[in-house]
């Protein structure tokens, strides 16, 4: 039994056996949860319920916009599924709102019949202002973007990384490609032609990420405060991180001229492509330029600018050719290329959205795409060369059912698929 109530009539008790927690998926079935059940008389005013299925739960906290009814002011939800109006509590209340402020509340009464009674908790702003829509989906999701003091205090406190137990790759040219709007670099390249004459034509790769278990410990106040948050949460005019400030935009960012502690991953091909050695180590880098896609892409196709120029021979133009040859082995292997536009939200210095449209997709974008994916490739290598547990994400091969009917629509184009006994299209 979950709970017992009494009352002047009768006494009703839910009992749930596990198969039927199985089959109607209440395992998670907890006190207070709102069930529908059927009534089964026991005698002596007795009767027990047998549980139907989970209902929502009702609702305690919301967000809401506040609007005049008569002369009172009312709260009414954002969203659209709730369309009841509440009353504000006016005892104890110390959130001040006028008519068009986005708040939320808490709901004090969950009585049936009449407007329901709510105490506010916080005041977003006036619903017409510019970043209302963020601060709605942050609110109406329960995202967290205040990090505690504690949580603060602890980021803080922390300093850069020193080459204890770390490779010095701080002469090493390493750059970052993101794009124009990024505010944090989680990851830095360089690529050069192997000089090992039974090599020729390959590439040594490198390809490092901020080493963020350095700084946030495991069950540390920091560690906690992001397994709350899961990830960081993207919105077109801001960012909700998963780490404090002091570390997202700071020691965890390969910010260029700086000292950064990073993981790394050396990595061999040869000319056709193949991943031939690897290995993975700590370091201390220090990257020489923050670059964006549009940057690059223009220094490669011969419009360099002020940054892009004094590096365009050494560092950019041999990302480009072990990229050339990881591309080549890709055609071969017959990936699937899905040229998916992005869509890119623009906005203004005065948080409106100036224009969407479609976000362009260049080749300095595959690039990184392909240097991160033989990156994953060599940590998958060396998990399974450890023999350590790891979870991998496997595509199974089509059904024969699958195959026929897309034969058949290929026809319809004039084209020819393949006979079944070949590889899977």
């Amino acid at each position: 039994p979950l709970e017992q109530q009494n009352d002047r009539n009768a006494r009703i008790q839910v009992h749930i056996s596990h198969h039927q927690a199985k089959t109607l998926k209440l395992e998670s079935l907890a006190k207070g949860d709102r069930v529908l059940v059927r009534l089964e008389h026991q005698g002596r005013g007795d009767y027990t319920a047998r549980p139907i299925k989970k209902l929502p739960r009702a609702v305690t906290k919301l967000v809401g916009v506040i609007e005049e009814s008569g002369e009172a002011l009312v709260l009414r939800p954002t969203d659209r599924k709730n369309r009841d109006e509440y009353i504000l509590d006016s005892k104890g209340q110390t959130i001040t709102a006028v008519k068009g402020d986005i708040v939320t509340a808490e709901v004090l009464t969950q009585s049936r019949f009449g407007k329901k009674l709510v105490r506010l908790t916080d005041n977003l702003g006036p619903l017409n202002a510019p970043r209302a829509v963020s601060l709605i989906a942050i609110a109406q999701h329960s995202i967290p973007w205040v990090f505690p003091d504690g949580v603060v205090a602890a980021s803080e406190k922390l300093e850069g990384a020193d080459l204890k137990g770390r490779t010095d790759l701080r002469k090493l040219p390493l750059i970052t490609i993101d794009g124009a709007d990024a505010r944090d670099f989680d990851d830095a390249v360089h690529a050069e032609a192997d000089s090992n004459p039974s090599n020729k034509g390959g590439w040594n790769l490198t390809v490092a990420i901020a080493d963020v278990s350095y700084y946030v410990k495991s069950n540390s106040i920091i560690d906690r405060e992001a397994i709350k948050r899961g990830n960081s949460v993207y919105f077109p005019d801001r960012v909700v991180p998963m780490l404090p400030e002091a570390l997202s935009n700071e020691l965890c960012s390969l910010k260029p001229n700086v000292d950064r502690a990073c993981m790394v991953a050396h990595m061999t091909i040869d000319k056709h492509g193949e991943l031939k050695h690897f290995k993975f180590t700590r370091a201390l880098m220090r990257s020489v330029a923050r670059t964006t896609y549009e940057q690059v892409q223009e220094a490669m196709d011969g419009n360099p600018n002020e940054l892009t120029k004094p590096i365009l021979d050494s560092v950019i133009k041999p990302l480009y050719g072990a990229y050339t040859v990881l591309l080549e082995a890709r055609k071969k292997r017959g990936t699937l290329e899905l040229n998916i536009a992005e869509r890119q939200i623009k906005v203004s210095e005065d948080g409106k959205i100036s224009s969407i449209g479609n976000r362009a997709r260049l080749e300095s974008h595959k690039l990184i795409e392909e240097f991160m994916v033989l990156a994953n490739v060599a940590a998958a290598r060396a998990l399974q060369d450890g023999n350590m547990g790891a979870l991998y994400r496997v595509h199974d091969l089509p059904s024969v059912e699958k195959i026929a009917n897309l034969r058949d629509f290929l026809k319809g184009f004039g084209i020819s698929p393949l006979p079944f006994a070949a590889t899977p299209i």
